[in-house]
């Protein structure tokens, strides 16, 4: 039976009701030995989720976030469709009482996102994509090009600057060229914020498979446009870091990108 994105959105909707809202300002966490967040509720959205795609769909394998680098690979290199998890992105918010994370969840097949969930349990928001059909937030259809035009002097931007490299950052924060800017600590909600135009275009500069899967797919399905620094762009389902500029329109992103470049 192939995934469907309404059975998906209403699994993961619930695990992030039950699982993470129930656990909110009320656990403990330690870290990991990548110096991250890694909390019960992680473990349990991850537990549940797997049990629960695995039962639906067992042809799909799963690939969480909070698995050893080893075992993700090999999930990656049998060619595969499978589900790539994110049980808890906002960890460190999660963790300190900060109400903003998510749950991220992409079916990716043949090397490319197919389906994509990304849940915000405080916000009951569900932003949701499938690939070649759309993207919605809440079953609207999410489209930028219905989004007032705005120039790069006029946007609001999402950024992070802890993973920039000291002289993009500086150059950003001597002289940018928006008008305002954010840091919100969920990847993935960062893409589906920006597929909503809440922010305008987006910088930043290290971001896992399983913080960006869904999200991109949201993203580019409303009408988005996105690549790394490098300018490679498309999707890569890959464990190597990458960093993502993206902008609601591809005129507003080739600005932002080419200001970043130059």
């Amino acid at each position: 039976m192939t995934p469907d994105l309404s059975e998906l959105s209403d699994l993961v909707r619930a695990a992030g009701q039950e699982e993470l809202i129930t656990r909110f300002n009320r656990i403990g966490f330690e870290y990991k030995q990548d110096g991250s967040l890694l909390t019960e509720a992680d473990l349990a959205v991850q537990t549940r989720l797997q049990q629960q795609l695995s039962e639906k769909w067992p042809q799909v394998a799963m690939l969480g976030e909070e698995m050893s680098a080893d075992r993700q690979q090999a999930i990656i290199a049998e060619g595969g469709a499978f589900w790539c998890l994110d049980p808890l992105d906002g960890t460190s918010n999660f963790a300190a009482g900060i109400p903003f994370y998510s749950i991220s969840a992409a079916l990716i097949a043949e090397g490319q996102p197919q389906l994509g969930v990304v849940y915000d349990p405080v916000r009951d928001e569900c932003f949701s994509a499938a690939a070649a059909t759309g993207a919605w937030l809440n079953g609207k259809k999410l489209d930028t090009a219905g989004l007032p035009e705005r120039p790069l002097s006029r946007c609001s931007a999402l950024l992070d600057f802890k993973r920039l490299a000291p002289e993009l950052a500086s150059k950003i924060a001597l002289g940018p060229p928006y008008a305002s800017q954010r840091s919100f600590g969920s990847v993935a909600l960062d893409w589906c914020w920006l597929a909503a135009g809440r922010c305008q275009v987006y910088l930043h500069g290290k971001q896992n498979l399983w913080d960006y899967a869904a999200g991109w797919l949201v993203l580019h399905e409303a009408g988005g446009s996105s690549s790394t620094l490098d300018g490679a762009g498309g999707f890569s389902a890959t464990l190597q870091p990458r960093s993502a500029v993206a902008a609601t329109t591809s005129a507003l992103y080739t600005n932002w990108y080419n200001w970043l470049r130059n």
